[in-house]
């Protein structure tokens, strides 16, 4: 029989918020005032966001941990992403958590990545604290924002147990804390007893040996690989044999040649680590998330960290264009492969797959957005590839096609109703649920398609003139709901290798949105521009004006040509066709045909009308 005890001295925290609700600058606060910094030192805002594309976008896409002391109690935090794109790392850090806040926005409520992170943790009982954050906006609704809380608890199956749940209120931004959101708080003191108080210590078995479950992989070039995970029993020292339990029970042997633990946001040097503590072990370089590591005269694996299925799929392959390995240095098929393989060792929601050419491989994940912040990673890292525009996964059920239903939220002025409405049952979706709160602001809630919202992102911040706000969360696979148009437009594409000219592009300017200014390189089959009408042409935009010794008596009309907005990755990869890709490389975002020759297009455009003909 198993005598249970709690390691009182440690406490395990995840913090759970939609994307922008407050969390990392909450987490800020919180190092401030647990005496992590010394006094006047210089500090940046928002620490957690150690990755350029976070500091960037303002939002958190890797999971990460820390470590703040408190009445001699040691809490490790750990910041989860608030998008249901990077479900897999809210997944995995979890499996180290043994409470969580859940922090919602006093006027936004709890939005759809909210309860996909929430759903995790009530499954996994965790210990849930609640804080409604930014209760000095002018806007902020704190009596109705509780209500929807205690509705979306009791909405995902909440025990009573877990709807008992300690209460705050917050202004994160001035580190801040209360009781009610009428008095003024002095600080987070409160926030931090009652962390200390709610939450219990990391339960243990004093009588079992070493566990470890794998929950996060890191690299130091000093030591090799390191195991980022919790100690779930027992204790472990440097120097240490143990072993390793990898998927499908095969076993490799360890020897620990270092043992760190969190202490702030560093990681230092311990000789000896205690249960419940989060770690981190190097020693072993053929090591997976979910793997538990454990001693060899007992071993006993750990359930390992599930995610949910991928739902998109995207191509990715070598550069092909006639100005491949101009910008990038790494351009080989073998370096892609390799920097995918490390992302799946990295990511566990991440799949690859080989294709039938040798030259591009599949990678599977949680949505669009994920995939962008992969290639635009690689690009950074002076990768040259092209990708293809992003799919949904289908599945066949009992010879019925389903696909990945989304549950949409749509918060818009009433004024875009009718349009926002429209839009999305063009592409298949229904509405399901309709809030007007009286503000002149809508909330809209639809079940739609998720290979619908590939693209539509764009398109609806044009139609609610940027202020509208989209959020999604994977409802389920439903049945296939057919096909529909997505993209009404054509293309403008090059027909010739060259630069594009002033004048060219000024006379194609009527045909359409050009995306090339002047003195860019352009090749045969390279897309220029978005053509007004729903077929692709052939242009020249390298055209020059024809020079005579004849003069007019008035001087030439200068050429003026319309400004040319940036290309950004997300709207390449909304834009493109399935017959389209686009070429990334760390300087350029450039969008081509997967076919580059237009004489081969046009053969086969030729057989597909004849085909349909016959047909």
């Amino acid at each position: 029989m198993s005598n249970k005890v709690y390691n009182n001295g440690l406490r395990n925290i995840a913090i759970i918020a939609h994307v922008d609700h407050g969390k990392t600058t909450l987490v800020d606060a919180m190092f401030k005032q647990s005496g992590l910094f010394r006094e006047g030192q210089d500090v940046d805002e928002r620490i957690m966001d150690s990755m350029d594309l976070e500091r960037e976008r303002g939002i958190t896409i890797a999971a990460k941990n820390c470590s703040v002391s408190w009445k001699d109690t040691k809490i490790n935090i750990i910041d989860t992403p608030g998008h249901a794109d990077f479900g897999g790392e809210v997944e995995r850090s979890l499996s180290m958590a043994d409470g969580a806040i859940l922090l919602v926005d006093a006027s936004e409520g709890p939005l759809p990545q909210t309860r996909f992170v929430l759903k995790k943790a009530l499954e996994q009982h965790l210990s849930l604290m609640v804080v409604i954050n930014k209760v000095d906006r002018q806007d902020a609704r704190p009596a109705e924002v509780l209500n929807e809380i205690y509705d979306l608890f009791i909405d995902l199956d909440a025990s009573e147990e877990q709807l008992d749940f300690p209460l705050l209120y917050a202004i994160g931004r001035d580190g801040i804390a209360m009781e009610s959101p009428d008095e003024r708080g002095e600080n987070l003191h409160i926030l931090l007893d009652m962390i200390v108080d709610h939450v219990p210590g990391p339960e243990h078995d004093p009588d079992e040996p070493f566990q470890m479950l794998v929950s996060d992989l890191s690299y130091s070039d000093y030591v090799g690989r390191l195991a980022i995970g919790k100690v779930h029993h027992g204790v472990a020292k440097s120097n240490d044999q143990l072993l390793c339990i990898a998927d499908g029970g095969r076993t490799v042997p360890l020897k620990v040649t270092k043992l760190q633990t969190y202490d702030g946001l560093q990681v230092v040097p311990t000789d000896t680590c205690e249960p419940g503590d989060i770690v981190v072990i190097a020693g072993i370089e053929d090591v997976h998330i979910g793997d538990t590591i454990c001693t060899k005269e007992d071993p006993k694996a750990l359930p390992r960290i599930t995610v949910d299925e991928p739902t998109v799929s995207m191509r990715f392959g070598i550069n092909t264009s006639p100005l491949a390995g101009q910008e990038g240095k790494l351009v080989q098929t073998n370096k892609i492969r390799e920097r995918l393989h490390k992302e799946t060792l990295l990511n566990v929601a991440i799949q690859v797959e080989d294709t039938d050419g040798r030259d591009a491989y599949l990678v599977k994940g949680r949505g669009e957005f994920q995939m962008a912040i992969l290639v635009e990673q690689m690009r950074r890292e002076g990768f040259e590839l092209s990708v293809g525009r992003p799919e949904v996964i289908l599945k066949y059920e009992d010879g019925q096609k389903t696909e990945p239903i989304e549950h949409l939220y749509v918060d818009c002025d009433e004024s875009f109703m009718g349009i926002v409405t429209e839009k999305i049952q063009i592409r298949k979706g229904r509405m399901t649920n309709m809030v007007n709160h009286g503000t002149g602001r809508v909330r809209l809630e639809f079940s739609v398609p998720s290979r619908a919202l590939i693209g539509y992102r764009d398109e609806f911040l044009t139609d609610t003139k940027g202020t509208g706000i989209m959020n999604s969360y994977l409802e389920e696979y439903g049945e296939y709901r057919g096909e529909f148009t997505s993209r009404y437009t054509g293309s403008l594409v090059a027909d010739r290798t060259g630069k594009a000219v002033a004048y060219g592009l000024f006379n194609l300017e009527p045909r359409g949105r050009i995306f090339v200014v002047p003195g860019d390189p352009v090749y045969e089959g390279m897309i220029i521009g978005e053509h007004n009408r729903e077929n692709d042409i052939n242009v020249n935009p390298a055209k020059e004006k024809k020079l005579t010794n004849m003069r007019a008596s008035g001087k030439d009309e200068a050429v003026v040509l319309t400004p040319v907005k940036p290309m950004t990755l997300e709207y390449a990869l909304n834009f493109i066709k399935d017959d389209e890709e686009v070429e990334v490389t760390p300087l350029s975002i450039r969008l081509r045909k997967t076919e580059l020759s237009g004489l081969v297009r046009h053969r086969e455009e030729g057989k597909k009308k004849k085909g349909k003909e016959n047909g």
